[in-house]
């Protein structure tokens, strides 16, 4: 019987949960401009290596979803390494703590030349409600050289892919090498 009140309550009350978004064929010519901007800069794949400098890991599940079969990152020729010695980027998320700041700039500096730096997220870019304080240095520009800010609190994935196509860029001036 109690199923039977439950399956009732279902269809009294219908679909409560939003539909699923429409394809958009904008982003397919974006993933291609993404792949081939990438093969074109480096020949292969490019690589990335993220460092959490501390934040509260909103930017670490668009980072997580980015690397999920949708948006199929691997395929567009885009890697996340666990070396900063293997790499070509470095996505930076969160407010760099004063606890990660030496960690952070010894990725940076193990990083080879040419290498570009992505800050991901408001926190990334400004500092956010944290700021700079006895606790932290605030946005990675005070800390190491940027090339790319992705602002959002977190930013989509589509962001990020737009990003990281204007960190590769040929066109995009890179400060770092």
């Amino acid at each position: 019987m109690a199923s039977y009140l439950i399956l009732q309550k279902i269809l009294k009350t219908g679909f409560v949960s939003e539909p699923a978004p429409q394809p958009d064929p904008a982003l397919r010519t974006r993933e291609q401009a993404l792949q081939a901007e990438i093969l074109k800069v480096f020949g292969q794949a490019v690589a990335i290596r993220h460092v959490d400098a501390g934040s509260c890991n909103g930017c670490e599940l668009e980072i997580h979803a980015l690397n999920g079969p949708h948006y199929n990152i691997d395929g567009l020729g885009v890697k996340f390494s666990a070396s900063p010695r293997h790499v070509d980027v470095l996505l930076v998320t969160g407010p760099v703590s004063r606890h990660m700041e030496a960690a952070l700039k010894r990725a940076y500096d193990a990083i080879p030349d040419p290498k570009w730096v992505v800050a991901m997220g408001e926190c990334a870019c400004t500092g956010g409600m944290f700021g700079e304080s006895y606790a932290s240095c605030g946005k990675i520009s005070n800390v190491i050289p940027v090339d790319v800010e992705v602002p959002g609190c977190p930013p989509t994935p589509t962001a990020l892919l737009q990003g990281i196509l204007a960190a590769v860029s040929k066109d995009a001036p890179n400060a770092n090498g």
